[in-house]
């Protein structure tokens, strides 16, 4: 008999149970409890950030490629046909001139101008 009260007494030793009751177990089960929620909220804002992020620099790709079409555009506007290139950053533009009545609702001409940076396309059209 004496060996499983023994057993019982270890068992009630580790319980959950003994750290509520005795104050020296309760500190560490705490601080265990804060530390993993304060990880927890550390993870979430490093997550939220990183989107953050990533969105940020889509829009900075989106910038470049607009400005990318608008070049196509003075091109075309100055040499009067499509045109199509590559700009020092990497960013390309084609431009399509279309005459007015094959698909252009405007008197004179109509231009089309495609933007592309890093997989962001942007698109201007003027008709005039």
């Amino acid at each position: 008999m004496p060996k499983t009260l023994n057993f019982k007494k270890k068992l009630k030793l580790c319980s959950f149970f003994f750290l509520l009751k005795n104050p020296k177990g309760v500190s560490l089960y705490l601080a265990m409890i804060i530390l993993t929620m304060f990880l927890a909220i550390a993870i979430g804002i490093s997550t939220v950030l990183l989107i953050q992020v990533k969105m940020v620099s889509s829009l900075g790709n989106s910038v470049v490629a607009f400005f990318a079409a608008d070049t196509g555009i003075e091109n075309a506007l100055y040499t009067g046909s499509s045109v199509s290139g590559v700009l020092n950053n990497g960013a390309s533009y084609e431009v399509s001139f279309m005459s007015p009545g094959s698909g252009c609702s405007g008197f004179y001409y109509c231009l089309k101008s495609k933007g592309v940076f890093k997989d962001t396309k942007r698109a201007i059209e003027i008709i005039r």
